[in-house]
């Protein structure tokens, strides 16, 4: 080998060393897997969750190009659905989807998160330039104060049609799940392991379950935005949907940070799918 080609590949190793990945992608098991390879599998399936760090940019990066790119060749078409419109502006949305209301008036009605414009603002505006239907799927914040505060059974004050943007009652609900069992656990810690606590949480999950599968349709991809804790380990939304649609083919994705990125660690295999593991340092977008 002449000295020529030595240089080069010095250079070349040189410059994967000094590489620096703003992520890496694994599957459940620990392995490192290409972002087209997961597309593949993604394709395939009815619904997609995928579990962001509500800060964290890669996240939202790969919410809007995984999106994006599952509606491309695909003649039956894909519906989004976010934790971050509660289901009581389903309307709203619909209104500004169809060109009813101006941009200007969805925005301040729509009770948008601090970092809509940011992080979600990309994904509505995608929806709207491609005629595909956006789903708040989250129940009204208000009501999920009152089971934080009361319970389940404060759920039964309601009328018929506040009820009507939450799940239908009651609903299934099981405390020694994982999620739930870690929040009471959570409270103890903090001296007070409120039982509503866990609560408040499930009618979350529920609600978003409910009408994920209420807008749900045969051939198209349903894609859901949330914080990652509503669907790791297959649980919260996840859970729910499987008792209610064990036949559905659900994916899911999380993002997890990491001070080294170059193995998953044990405790996070099986969390989802598909990970992406992020570094720690990792700029916050807010």
């Amino acid at each position: 080998m002449n000295n020529k080609i030595i240089i080069l590949l010095i250079a070349v190793l040189m410059s994967f060393t000094s590489d620096k990945p703003a992520y890496k992608l694994f599957t459940k098991n620990g392995k490192e897997i290409k972002y087209s390879k997961m597309m593949k599998v993604l394709k395939k399936a009815d619904i997609v969750f995928i579990g962001e760090l509500h800060n964290n940019p890669i996240s939202h990066w790969a919410e809007i190009e995984i999106t994006k790119d599952l509606s491309t060749n695909n003649t039956e078409g894909i519906i989004l659905g976010a934790e971050m419109f509660e289901s009581d502006n389903q309307l709203i949305i619909d209104e500004y989807l169809g060109g009813l209301i101006s941009e200007k008036k969805f925005e301040a009605e729509v009770r948008k998160w601090p970092n809509y414009d940011t992080d979600y603002k990309p994904l509505m505006s995608f929806a709207k330039e491609n005629k595909f239907k956006f789903i708040a799927t989250n129940i009204p914040r208000r009501y999920a104060s009152v089971v934080f505060k009361k319970g389940f059974d404060g759920l039964n004050s309601l009328s018929s049609e506040a009820k009507s943007y939450i799940a239908p009652l009651p609903i299934a609900y099981d405390e020694t799940v994982k999620c739930y069992a870690d929040m009471i656990e959570m409270g103890k810690k903090m001296g007070h392991g409120n039982p509503k606590f866990p609560q408040a949480q499930a009618i979350k999950d529920a609600t978003m379950s409910y009408f994920i599968l209420k807008n749900f349709e045969k051939g198209k991809i349903f894609i859901h935005y949330n914080g990652s804790y509503h669907s790791d380990n297959y649980e919260g939304i996840v859970w729910h949907l499987k008792k209610a649609r064990p036949d559905l083919n659900i994916v899911t994705i999380t993002t997890i940070e990491q001070e080294n990125i170059d193995k998953l660690k044990e405790e996070d295999k099986d969390k989802a799918d598909f990970i992406f593991v992020v570094p720690e340092s990792m700029t916050k977008t807010y």
